[in-house]
């Protein structure tokens, strides 16, 4: 439905999920080679997107540090960033809430200063010529080390004052919430806002893990909560956000085809349930293919819609009367939009 898709296009949205080393096309992965005199492991771009055939979370981050080798300048960092708010906004977002992981390229040699500063600038630049608002979230990389994470929040001190959160990716299975339970702690006495992948690969159990010993302000994915109802129940009553991302869980095997995906469900339960790309040059689509796609596939209406762009906003770190304001602009368009 062409009428649909112009819709969703249009409707101010804002992005919660998303890993910025996870915009890198395959085009950007060759391009920043060469300008940094890197030797890929591939032909060419057909053989990269080739590679970018998983069957669960490990077989996609194994090319995914793989492919980060590449970013290595202010420049690689800007240019990266920028290139993903240039796509999200013509896809209708307004705000973008970006992860980082900075021990993907400290490990590597490159300065925590050289990410920070290159990302930085390209949400600036953003902001002043897109018209899209964002804000920093720095990941910690789970399979490693609590001491690792500390170390990476110590890193950071310079750049609290424009970091908004921190967060939790990489392997869920085996690496519980439990495991920085004391430096969630530590990143809250600095003020800022916490996430944490949880409920993706990992059960339940992880989710509540989230929730209590992180304390977290949203859960990213969050889908096997549904496996508990009473897990459910209170997502509903603290108006928890869930970062789904319909896209990335289809290719990674989260679920076996997107009719089956439990947005919807979530929506009906009375979730705060958001939609976003995750990975979107791995994932093969940026945040309207996935809006887009969730809708053909789920028969979403407009209203379920106007809701998951409402939830957008009510779930991102900006300030009331910011939150306040981008609420009136959807339904201000959704007015407009309304069915003859």
């Amino acid at each position: 439905m062409p009428d649909l898709e112009a819709f969703i296009r249009g409707l101010p949205k804002a992005e919660l999920h998303l890993h910025i080393e996870g915009s890198l096309e395959p085009e950007q992965m060759f391009e920043f080679a060469r300008r940094n005199g890197i030797e890929l492991p591939f032909a060419d771009v057909e053989a990269v997107r080739a590679a970018y055939a998983f069957s669960n979370l490990q077989d996609f981050l194994d090319i995914y540090y793989q492919g980060a080798r590449v970013l290595l300048t202010e420049r690689d960092f800007h240019d990266l960033a920028l290139a993903y708010f240039r796509r999200v906004a013509e896809d209708g977002a307004t705000h973008a809430e970006i992860f980082f992981d900075p021990q993907t390229h400290t490990e590597r040699g490159v300065a925590f200063a050289t990410v920070a500063e290159g990302l930085l600038a390209a949400m600036e630049e953003a902001r002043t010529t897109l018209g899209v608002t964002s804000k920093l979230i720095l990941c910690f990389l789970r399979h490693l080390s609590e001491e690792a994470a500390f170390e990476t929040l110590n890193q950071a001190r310079p750049y609290l004052d424009r970091i908004a959160g921190v967060g939790l990716d990489s392997s869920e299975l085996g690496h519980p919430p439990s495991k920085f339970a004391r430096v969630f702690a530590a990143a809250r006495e600095q003020g800022l806002k916490l996430v944490a992948h949880a409920g993706e690969e990992g059960p339940p159990e992880y989710v509540r893990e989230a929730l209590d010993l992180l304390r977290v302000d949203r859960i990213d994915h969050g889908n096997r909560s549904l496996e508990d109802a009473d897990l459910v129940k209170r997502l509903v009553a603290e108006a928890v956000p869930l970062t789904v991302c319909p896209l990335s869980n289809l290719k990674l095997c989260v679920v076996d085809e997107l009719p089956s995906h439990p947005l919807k469900r979530m929506l009906r339960l009375g979730l705060k349930a958001t939609i976003n790309s995750d990975d979107p040059a791995y994932f093969g689509g940026y945040l309207a293919e996935n809006w887009i796609s969730t809708a053909h596939a789920l028969g979403l209406t407009r209203d379920e819609l106007v809701t998951l762009a409402r939830n957008s906003f009510t779930g991102s770190f900006l300030t009331p009367g910011e939150i306040e304001s981008r609420l009136v602009e959807v339904d201000l368009y959704a007015a407009a939009h309304a069915p003859a």
